[in-house]
């Protein structure tokens, strides 16, 4: 049955680190995994998750199923988190959501939901946009499309291009859109920009599907979902998948949320039916143990307060490598202008280079990047640093 099939070729950032690990370069070093580390190269546990966790497993009293939808405080929780306190959704009862694994799993039950209220629906994403997308999307049956975003000749947002390619976007096709932190480019759009994008979807028609993997990453928890939260106070309908993974440092926990705002009540009951129907039908019922931490951090205003204190840590750590690769950059000589690295937000940057170059890296300097260029700022330190632009400058100067 089987030895018809055919090997596939290797997840691009998968097989990155596998060639990584294998490498005994003392000064060797990995910007291609999407994950948070510190200065010593290490994810760290936060410590209200840990805290959370000790409480968790000391008052668990059974390991029974939650249910397809998970628990009802975590939905609660994490609604008014993405969408803050008090938002006309909420206050309309027109949010239904459900706790899934992982902003994938999030991702897949929106798509799969979306197929069967209008099957083989058209979504449009960001040019470029997190590879995964794709098959995330696509394999649940949605036809994909891509409109203009990033401008790699001049390292900026192309919105102009954006707003032009959309406006033939009309009712019955949704447009995802990146909250904050937009991977792989870094460029987020200005509160103008969304302004001007929730009165197209409001005028159009068309149904926003937001993915929010990075918020507190950028700015802030409240500015990171300034655009999420306007769209959908603009709309009727909107879809939202939603990541624990890095905010909480959660990556293994698989922890996100799908959540639908519906044009009222008694849509949002009985497509809460569909949704559940998905989630039964796909993975059955999500993982407990990630989502009950989420929900106790949350609620709990002390370990809600340790929690965001080491995310606003995270986000300045960011920051502030972010400026120092730029100083560095041109500190070492490195050709060309760099500034546009501090001007974005989140994990990822395009360092511009080409795939030649990126090989050069690889090769000769032991620094792991997918071929795009795309590096995770995060993988970045003090003691790295230096390094790290030395050899960039050089791989520049050879052309």
């Amino acid at each position: 049955m089987f030895d018809h099939l055919k090997s596939l070729p290797a997840d691009p950032i998968l097989g990155l680190l596998a060639t990584y690990r294998a490498d005994d370069n003392p000064n060797k070093i990995d910007l291609g995994v999407g994950v948070y580390k510190d200065e010593a190269g290490h994810t760290p546990v936060l410590q209200a998750v840990k805290e959370a966790e000790t409480r968790l497993l000391r008052g668990e009293e059974t390991k029974a199923y939650i249910g397809p939808a998970g628990t009802p405080g975590f939905n609660s929780a994490m609604q008014e988190l993405v969408l803050g306190a008090g938002h006309p959704a909420l206050v309309g009862n027109r949010v239904r959501s459900a706790q899934t694994p992982g902003g994938c799993g999030a991702l897949r039950v929106l798509a799969e939901f979306s197929d069967r209220a209008k099957a083989g629906a058209t979504i449009w994403v960001s040019d470029p946009t997190w590879a995964n997308h794709v098959p995330l999307l696509g394999n649940a049956g949605l036809e994909i499309k891509s409109y203009p975003y990033y401008d790699r000749a001049t390292s900026s947002l192309q919105f102009d291009a954006m707003v032009e390619t959309l406006k033939q976007v009309g009712e019955g096709d949704l447009v995802l859109f990146h909250a904050c932190c937009h991977n792989p480019c870094g460029a987020d759009l200005t509160r103008e920009q969304w302004k001007v994008l929730a009165e197209m979807a409001q005028k159009q028609g068309f149904t926003p599907f937001i993915d929010m993997a990075y918020q507190g990453f950028g700015d802030s928890l409240e500015a990171d979902a300034y655009g999420l939260r306007l769209m959908a106070e603009s709309v009727p309908e909107m879809l939202v998948a939603a990541s624990c993974s890095k905010n909480f440092g959660l990556y293994r926990e698989r922890v996100g949320l799908a959540m639908v705002i519906y044009s009222d009540a008694a849509a949002a009951d009985r497509g809460q039916s569909q949704l559940l129907n998905v989630v039964r039908g796909n993975y059955s019922m999500p993982p407990n143990h990630g989502g009950a931490i989420v929900e106790s951090i949350l609620t709990d205003a002390g370990l809600r307060a340790n929690w965001e204190a080491e995310l606003t840590e995270m986000r300045e750590r960011i920051n502030s490598l972010r400026s120092g690769v730029v100083e560095s950059l041109r500190d070492a000589g490195a050709a060309g202008d760099f500034s546009f690295i501090e001007k974005q937000k989140g994990m990822f940057s395009f360092l511009g280079i080409t795939p030649e170059q990126v090989h050069k890296l690889q090769q000769d300097y032991s620094i792991y990047m997918v071929d795009s260029s795309r590096i995770s700022i995060a993988g970045l330190s003090q003691s790295n640093m230096a390094y790290f632009c030395k050899s960039v400058a050089e791989v520049l100067d050879a052309g």
